[in-house]
């Protein structure tokens, strides 16, 4: 994170739910062999009133924000089917979870970190834009962007005010760093145009950057998709580390322009390489990462995710290759 020239990268792997409710031996086996340098703190959200389902089960669910979720496959997240927001007559009444915040437990956060001697990165809720979608509907909330729709921003600002009563909590503990999300990229540009995003949604992010840093923390950004129009602004607020779609992206674009400003958090290609490619191919994905990445100083992170039909050797062979000498000039470009 500093750019102090490590000995090597660190590792961090994120599964989705499926492999540790079908894969647990395999994931036990694969963290023992390759430990991982972050880990997340003891703590305890409270008690949603409007939560009940159980989550990535097959059936449906509700969140504490009161949009209920469809799940057709076990062990995936599924899809918001009704929008609690769905008609803007509800805003009126709509109050985001409080207690879950009121309620919270974070009395074995600092204990959970003295105990360790990993990098202890919290992870949050704090997800603007799609927590918008989740409660109006992905449809309706991309016209209400259109149109420029009132009840856009009286949303956007209740859910953001919120997000930094959660962000205030975590302020509090002695976690090394702090994560939120947002997916911000399609395939093969961003979902809004990069000047409705700079207007509407980065003094969101630079709000929750600044108050991470002062409390002495990093500030992690997770973001789907091709986001190559917003590195600048996400590198101008401050980010210190960006997980995102390298190959939806020039990764080697991304290497000369911001090497050295901002720590790339992974990732490696889950659309094609990890679930179809060969643990040979995997490893040349990740010699195609370093090459335009990992220049010795610091600056990358080895994390990948485990899909729920990703083979094991796939996984295994990320964390081979992020081992190696860096001397491949050679190696087939992975696109």
């Amino acid at each position: 994170m500093r750019f102090e020239h490590p000995d090597r990268a660190p590792r961090h792997l994120w599964t989705l739910p499926g492999v540790p409710l079908f894969h647990a031996a395999e994931l036990a086996a694969l963290r023992a062999r390759f430990p991982e340098d972050i880990a997340g703190p003891d703590v305890q959200y409270g008690r949603a009133e409007r939560a009940h389902g159980i989550p990535n089960q097959v059936g449906v669910y509700t969140d504490e924000w009161g949009c209920t979720w469809e799940v057709l496959q076990p062990g995936v997240i599924g899809e918001v089917k009704r929008a609690p927001l769905d008609d803007w007559a509800a805003l009126a009444h709509y109050r985001p979870p409080d207690e879950i915040l009121a309620n919270a437990d974070f009395g074995q956060v600092n204990a959970s970190c003295a105990q360790s001697d990993r990098f202890i990165l919290a992870g949050t809720t704090v997800r603007p834009f799609e927590r918008m979608q989740f409660v109006r509907g992905t449809e309706k909330l991309y016209v209400d962007l259109a149109y420029g729709t009132a009840e856009l921003l009286t949303l956007r600002d209740m859910v953001h005010e919120f997000f930094l009563r959660e962000l205030a909590l975590w302020m509090r503990t002695d976690v090394d760093g702090v994560s939120f999300m947002d997916d911000w990229g399609a395939q093969h540009r961003l979902l809004i145009s990069p000047q409705m995003w700079r207007e509407l949604f980065k003094p969101l992010y630079a709000d929750y950057v600044t108050l991470i840093h002062s409390a002495g923390k990093f500030a992690f950004m997770h973001s789907d998709g091709h986001i190559a129009a917003i590195y600048p602004d996400l590198i101008e607020i401050g980010v210190d580390a960006l997980n995102s779609q390298l190959f939806c992206m020039d990764i080697e674009a991304l290497g000369q322009a911001y090497r050295g400003k901002i720590t790339f958090w992974g990732e490696i290609d889950r659309q094609r390489l990890l679930p179809f490619g060969t643990p040979d191919e995997v490893k040349a994905g990740v010699r195609h990462v370093r090459r335009a990445l990992d220049d010795g100083a610091g600056g990358v992170i080895a994390q990948c995710e485990w899909g729920n039909d990703v083979p094991m050797d796939n996984i295994a062979a990320v964390f081979e290759a992020w081992l190696e000498p860096k001397e491949w000039s050679t190696d087939l470009k992975i696109r």
